[in-house]
């Protein structure tokens, strides 16, 4: 199910490695805070992500509201979802991506239309909302904060922040908690709407609640993370391990050469 409750991962952007960078993630050249910026703004999906998002759900309850019928309102808001996910195959983008929003408004649609109740057409999105507050906060409390398992990958620094970076670590647990404590208070919001208020208000309501709570959880995200110390670079650290290994079989290599002694071999030796 698409949506800027959650993250993505569209993109890998490149965060300068941990040895060039000073605190809060800035490098020599004081990149470090856009490269965080670039990182989180791509993660979260951008502009296309929050327009996949909103659209759908805003074409249902516009259609509702002119003419009260559940059926059309929910074939208009497949239907444009089905046109999104066009649009990012012909551009390439990632399959998973593209087809997750068509299943995530399909599923609200078969919902209201088993039940034919208009507003069950919200109510997956609802309960999605609400189990992923209690993954944010669940998940920071057992020492593993879910941001921090999303956007390690991106940093490339996968799960070194565990046990080799505790001040990031610790701002993961903080940008988990406000991602886990905004989309609580929105559902705070929402549920009681849901059983007290008609389908176009429900959905008035929803729609202007998509957008602000997730530009907010980005933000405090982007400011814990641009105060936190810059990611280790995994990977580089392998392709380092490696082109050492490289260097020393090529010296070794060299000395037995010069010395007139068989190149040495890494592999197993057999006797005969």
């Amino acid at each position: 199910m698409t949506s800027t409750d959650r993250p993505t991962t569209d993109a890998s952007p490149q965060p300068p490695p941990a040895a060039a960078s000073g605190p809060g993630g800035e490098g020599p050249d004081g990149d470090g805070r856009a490269v965080t910026e670039a990182a989180l703004f791509e993660a979260f999906g951008g502009v296309r992500g929050m327009v996949e998002t909103v659209l759908p759900g805003l074409l249902f309850v516009t259609v509702f509201t002119v003419n009260k019928d559940l059926k059309s309102s929910a074939i208009a808001a497949l239907a444009v979802s089905l046109v999104l996910a066009a649009v990012r195959l012909v551009r390439k983008g990632t399959l998973k991506h593209a087809l997750s929003g068509v299943f995530g408004v399909a599923f609200g649609v078969v919902f209201a239309m088993m039940t034919g109740n208009a507003k069950d057409f919200y109510l997956p999105g609802m309960l999605y909302t609400l189990g992923l507050a209690l993954a944010y906060m669940v998940t920071t409390v057992a020492g593993v904060p879910l941001i921090g398992l999303i956007l390690g990958p991106v940093f490339k620094e996968n799960l070194s922040w565990r046990t080799r970076n505790p001040g990031r670590k610790a701002a993961y647990a903080k940008a988990s908690w406000a991602w886990g404590l905004i989309l609580f208070a929105k559902c705070a919001i929402l549920f009681p709407l849901y059983w007290w208020a008609d389908t176009t208000q429900l959905g008035w309501v929803l729609i202007a609640l998509k957008i602000p709570p997730f530009l907010l959880a980005v933000y405090l995200t982007w400011v814990f993370l641009a105060k936190a110390p810059p990611p280790i670079d995994v990977f580089a650290e392998m392709e380092a391990a490696e082109e050492a290994e490289k260097a020393e079989k090529a010296q070794r290599a060299e000395q037995a050469a010069a010395a007139g002694r068989p190149v040495p071999s890494d592999g197993p030796r057999h006797r005969r």
